[in-house]
């Protein structure tokens, strides 16, 4: 199995290899300043690029790549500026929107939609409550909005929720506990390594649940190779 996905989709099999040893590289390279753990930790994302793209070069694979791409980029920037890092996701979270605004799901169940719109009021109020002190909340719950769209978008698009759903949501998590450790969880010690992989594992959740349907639907170039 591990040589099929070596020949068939390198670029995933790099990913994951860069993603889950990523927290390794805490015990040898300190995160803060050091470019070699920061290109490190950009590689788990950015590896995604161009497994999207490897056969697939138009529509929406190519516009996941440039989300994918600013979700790589504010995994560097956030390490040198919070604001610039969220401007970097944010960019992604609109782009994400575009995409599952075009694969809207026709005939989502109440309780389907219900859960979206939770989803998208409920993580901006909680965002705002926990850095602890209004500016911070106030900046924390602005950027939200972003990605809270961005989760109740893809769970109510047509896209499989086991995947890109459940992906979003725990995009969502991750983010909410960035926060926390701005306020009542700055002195944990595995908060940093549960927004790590729920994060990455999110971003690869929706990667993969994006292609592999939009591979199956048949938007692919004529001739190209199913993957």
């Amino acid at each position: 199995m591990g040589q099929d996905l070596a020949h068939k989709r390198p670029w995933l099999l790099a990913s994951l290899v860069a993603g889950i040893s990523f927290p390794a590289t805490w015990l040898l390279l300190p995160i803060e300043g050091n470019l070699y753990a920061i290109i490190w930790k950009m590689a788990a994302v950015g590896l995604l690029v161009p497994y999207a793209l490897r056969r697939h070069h138009q529509g929406e694979f190519v516009m996941l790549a440039v989300v994918l791409a600013f979700y790589a980029l504010g995994d560097g920037l956030i390490e040198l500026s919070m604001i610039y890092g969220a401007l970097a996701f944010a960019a992604g979270h609109i782009i994400a929107i575009w995409i599952f605004a075009r694969h809207r799901r026709v005939g989502a169940t109440f309780s389907q939609k219900l859960f979206a719109i939770t989803l998208f009021l409920l993580t901006p109020f909680i965002a705002f409550f926990l850095p602890g002190d209004t500016e911070t909340g106030i900046q924390v719950a602005g950027y939200s909005v972003f990605l809270s769209t961005m989760a109740a978008m893809a769970w109510n698009s047509n896209f499989p929720r086991y995947r890109l759903g459940i992906g979003a949501v725990l995009f969502v998590i991750s983010d909410l506990l960035i926060f926390a450790r701005l306020g009542p969880l700055a002195e944990s010690e595995f908060v940093s390594t549960a927004i790590w992989y729920l994060y990455y594992f999110g971003v690869l959740m929706m990667a993969v649940g994006i292609v592999q349907t939009l591979v199956k639907r048949g938007h692919y170039p004529e001739g190209e190779e199913r993957i």
